[in-house]
């Protein structure tokens, strides 16, 4: 098989010993609906088998790559998976979430029937109980869903590479980024369908920063 020189779609999955999780996560990209995508899976240095589960995939389908870098954490894994990508819009998949099937298909339509729009964002599920910390006062908590989670940003490519991707911080780079690129860019934050699925584990950054 081969790649796509342009696919309409480039999903960044970033992933540090959490090969456990991909499994789902990368079967809930192949299984979608909108089927014009790729998929850059970044390891950022991780020691567990990650690259075990991840070598059947690779065989499976030529719209799926792999590559490998030294710890970097999670936004310069994110910038990193961008700037290997060809897709004419980029999203992301947090390695312990996963889409449900008409999540690309469901961002496609959105944006294409909102032309002026480079930036998406929202339009999740989770725990409803689930409180993070706050960007500007970890000693405060605030409900998940007042919050940008970075798997759902779905936007144009001219915009995330115009803003220099996401800043290399150790908590909400995607707060971070949204602002930044709202600021420049017509933006919306979307309630429904409610296509991509948050699910928070033992070692997610909302619940040990």
């Amino acid at each position: 098989m081969k790649f796509s020189l342009k696919p309409e779609v480039s999903i960044i999955l970033p992933t540090f010993n959490r090969a456990r999780h991909l499994e789902t996560a990368v079967e809930s990209v192949i299984g979608q609906t909108f089927t014009d995508w790729e998929l850059i899976i970044v390891d950022d240095g991780s020691t567990d088998d990650t690259f075990r589960r991840v070598d059947p995939f690779l065989g499976r389908t030529g719209k799926i790559r792999y590559m490998k870098h030294r710890n970097c954490k999670q936004a310069l894994s994110r910038n990193a998976g961008m700037q290997a990508s060809f897709g004419r819009h980029i999203t992301f998949l947090d390695s312990d979430d996963h889409y449900l099937e008409n999540h690309l298909e469901s961002r496609m339509e959105i944006i294409t029937e909102l032309p002026d729009i480079m930036l998406l964002a929202g339009g999740f599920l989770c725990d409803e109980t689930t409180m993070v910390k706050d960007r500007h006062n970890p000693e405060k908590l605030v409900h998940i869903r007042d919050c940008i989670l970075g798997g759902t940003l779905f936007g144009k490519r001219e915009l995330f590479f115009e803003i220099e991707g996401f800043r290399d911080m150790d908590y909400a780079e995607d707060a971070d980024l949204w602002e930044r690129a709202s600021a420049l860019f017509p933006a919306t934050i979307i309630e429904e369908p409610k296509t991509y699925v948050y699910q928070r584990t033992a070692d997610s950054i909302t619940l040990n920063y």
